[in-house]
């Protein structure tokens, strides 16, 4: 039997050396013939965000639920400090915050009496007022949970995924149905968690919301993880755009180093791994010409252009396989 070391520890930075929080080894979850997850790999570190993204049946809540230990993996191995959250969940529990897509929580009983009924399954659980005010729900522990709006409910499932000051939190689509600001108040949750050693396990369909609090993100495609690395090397496998409109008369656009015509004129657009040579070229050619370019636009690579291009099976091989040696 496993046992999970229960002494405080202080934060450490992402990937620094020791043994992580959570280890994913070439896992595999099938449904009958088909496969949803692939055999994916991963590791995540005390004091660190990973985020998984991918579009709908990707694999993403497939994987999850091996993880909280809901459903046993048809190949690899998956640990939570050290143990294994399905055959050793009396060593996991203690130490797991799970915040699900749907809780389906008693509509009968009020915002207190949940939260109270549920600390008692717990070894350490925060103080029920505690607990409340840190989702600003202090105000409505008398109002039964069959009462609450959409986000109010969402922020309930998260009072209770931090409840046993877990030092592993999964959050599924943690800010599903919250306003901007509620979305915000997660946001420093979270990150008031990572900053006391928790590691943080995010899936979410908003891309912000990963590049707000992911150190690392994996975006899976089919069960497989296609890219992997921080937000700055996901967005460095995309090209930086450039936008203008060309007059009339002017001449023709010479050839810049570095760069892809993908529009022509009169709408230009241009493609660049190299955003600021191209602007240096682009706008010398244009001062040495007397050419006005109109709307000019220039905007680097983005994660939602990576994202799109993982799920339109466009991520090109050669940036998965730098990936794959930096992360090495």
């Amino acid at each position: 039997m496993t046992t999970v070391d229960d002494s405080p520890r202080p934060r450490p930075g992402p990937r620094e050396a020791g043994p992580p929080a959570v280890e994913v080894t070439d896992l595999r979850r099938r449904y009958g013939d088909f496969e949803a997850v692939r055999g994916i790999s991963f590791e995540v570190h005390p004091g660190e965000v990973f985020a998984l993204l991918g579009v709908n049946g990707a694999g993403k809540t497939s994987a999850l639920e091996v993880l909280e230990g809901l459903s046993p993996p048809d190949g690899g191995t998956v640990r939570i400090l050290g143990a294994d959250p399905g055959r050793e969940h009396a060593a996991v529990r203690p130490h797991l915050g799970v915040l699900l897509q749907t809780s389906g929580l008693p509509g009968d009983l009020t915002v207190e009496e949940t939260v109270a009924t549920w600390a008692r399954t717990l070894t350490r659980p925060r103080p029920v007022a505690e607990a409340l005010a840190q989702v600003g729900m202090a105000g409505r522990a008398d109002v039964r949970v069959r009462s609450l709006s959409g986000g109010e409910r969402r922020r309930l499932d998260l009072a209770l995924a931090l409840l046993g000051r877990p030092r592993v939190l999964v959050l599924d689509e943690p800010t599903t149905g919250l306003d901007p600001e509620s979305r915000r108040t997660v946001w420093s949750l979270v990150r008031e968690m990572v900053r006391g050693g928790t590691a943080v396990v995010l899936t979410t369909h908003h891309l912000e919301e990963a590049e707000e609090l992911a150190d690392r993100i994996a975006i899976l495609r089919a069960g497989r993880i296609e890219l992997e690395g921080t937000p700055e090397e996901i967005n460095a496998t995309q090209p930086a755009g450039i936008r203008f409109s060309l007059p009339p008369a002017a001449p023709p656009l010479p050839p810049l180093p570095g760069v892809r015509v993908v529009a022509p004129a009169p709408r230009v657009e241009l493609h660049t791994r190299d955003l600021q040579a191209a602007l240096t070229a682009l706008l010398g050619w244009a001062a040495a010409e007397g050419v006005q370019l109109a709307g000019l636009q220039a905007r680097s690579a983005s994660l939602e252009q990576a994202f799109l291009a993982v799920a339109d099976g466009a991520a090109p091989a050669t940036d998965r396989s730098v990936l794959e040696s930096r992360s090495a």
